[in-house]
């Protein structure tokens, strides 16, 4: 066998060695170049712009604000008032950081603020809500998961924008940071107030 002929052997050997491995690398430059792009909270919602799902839920048991019981949630609550949706529970770690902005957003008196506790037991809820303060005028009990279903909820915490029509103008996923607050909320929050109802 000649120089010419083991050299060449060899060069493709190479090219079967390195070429499965040259694949493999690119693909998987690939997948983390879209994984590390893609933003969850920029999921498309096929609720917006629709009416909020016709479920009714009941109020979080022994919940008050101001020395009232906060009701539960009703679709008919959702007309005329702008409202902040917040899909919440005690057992979420990033719920705990995201409870001081919506008491600061609670404050902004031309918005209401309701909330579904998912999963949750009634007592961690309440616990949760004396630790944070309660920004909630309502408050519905979503036990079984069902109506967060109904929602498109992926998962807690999860927050929509509902305009004075009752309908679902924006929905964050993810929890509210103070970033996405000054950056997406208020905008949001903002541009429902001036549409016509």
């Amino acid at each position: 066998m000649s120089l010419a002929t083991e050299e060449t052997g060899l060069k493709r050997r190479r090219i079967v060695v390195l070429l499965p491995l040259a694949l493999f690398l690119a693909l998987a430059a690939l997948f983390f170049f879209r994984l590390g792009a893609s933003d969850p909270s920029h999921i498309p919602s096929a609720l917006l712009g629709r009416p909020v799902p016709a479920t009714t839920l009941p109020p979080l048991a022994g919940l008050t604000r101001d020395g009232t019981a906060v009701p539960g949630i009703a679709p008919e609550d959702f007309r005329g008032a702008v409202t902040l949706v917040n899909v919440w529970a005690s057992w979420c770690v990033p719920c705990h950081t995201e409870a001081p902005l919506l008491m600061e957003l609670a404050a902004d008196k031309r918005i209401r603020i309701a909330g579904i506790n998912y999963k949750d037991a009634a007592d961690n809820a309440r616990r949760f809500l004396g630790r944070y303060g309660n920004p909630f005028a309502a408050a519905g009990v979503d036990a079984d998961g069902r109506a967060s279903i109904e929602w498109g909820v992926y998962g807690v915490p999860e927050t929509f924008v509902i305009g004075r029509d009752g309908r679902i103008a924006y929905k964050l996923i993810g929890p509210i940071t103070s970033e996405n607050v000054t950056a997406v909320l208020k905008p949001e929050i903002e541009k429902a107030l001036k549409a016509a109802p």
